[in-house]
């Protein structure tokens, strides 16, 4: 979720075949020669969470993004109100949905209609994908997810702090506040990596419409334990 002070993807002028073998491609070098992908990557398969086949995709998105994580599962709930065995209703997944989706999905759900599970995923947005460099930096931000989703059973979509606490990890390991990136927002030298961090968790936690009118309130209380926290690594990645 991007917004107006935040650097917005713009689509290639490539034909969708093109655009997918090229993410495709790219996401196959992050898994072989990219050592933080493989590293994260084998983290989960030591945390027993062995990602199966088709866990990262590349995909076409509706709205403007670098990727994702989580794969929102709709379970329709039958008349009975049982979900159990045979007598569970229609499931229906959803991946990358917009906000008005994910408004809609989210009141059937407070409306007893259905049930809501974030069952993990990462797409990878091919049209939005600029080159390697940024397919590596966004299948590292979504590893980071699935790690947290993984060691911790998060559950983003409905506790706000469990979002906060994830988006300021993947910010923060990713190298998406890099020094460099952030050059024509920078009025200071210190402490601006932090700032960036919050800035950019912010906008993400804002994306969820549970969490949207106070964001910044999540983001703030899960700062300080969050930011510090770096593991599956014994130091910050970016840190010589």
């Amino acid at each position: 979720m991007a917004a107006d002070d935040e650097y917005v993807p713009q689509p290639a002028h490539e034909s969708p075949e093109i655009a997918s073998k090229k993410c495709n491609e790219w996401v196959e070098t992050g898994l072989t020669q990219n050592k933080a992908i493989q590293f994260l990557v084998q983290h989960l398969v030591d945390l027993g969470c062995s990602p199966p086949e088709g866990f990262i995709q590349c995909v076409s998105c509706e709205k403007p993004a670098a990727g994702g994580f989580g794969m929102v599962q709709e379970t329709l709930i039958p008349k009975t109100g049982r979900i159990d065995g045979s007598s569970a209703g229609e499931s229906n997944p959803c991946s990358n949905p917009t906000g008005q989706d994910l408004r809609k999905l989210l009141e059937r759900e407070r409306n007893g209609t259905s049930t809501l599970r974030v069952n993990p995923e990462i797409f990878i947005c091919q049209q939005y994908m600029e080159n390697e460099r940024m397919a590596h930096k966004t299948l590292h931000h979504e590893l980071i997810h699935a790690i947290d989703m993984c060691r911790t059973k998060m559950d983003p979509l409905h506790n706000c702090i469990h979002m906060a606490c994830t988006e300021i990890r993947a910010e923060n390991l990713s190298g998406e506040c890099s020094f460099f990136r952030e050059i024509p927002r920078m009025e200071k030298l210190k402490g601006h990596g932090a700032e960036c961090v919050k800035r950019r968790a912010i906008l993400s936690v804002r994306a969820n419409p549970n969490c949207t009118a106070r964001a910044g309130d999540y983001v703030n209380a899960a700062f300080d334990r969050c930011f510090a926290d770096v593991y599956p690594f014994d130091r910050h990645p970016n840190q010589r």
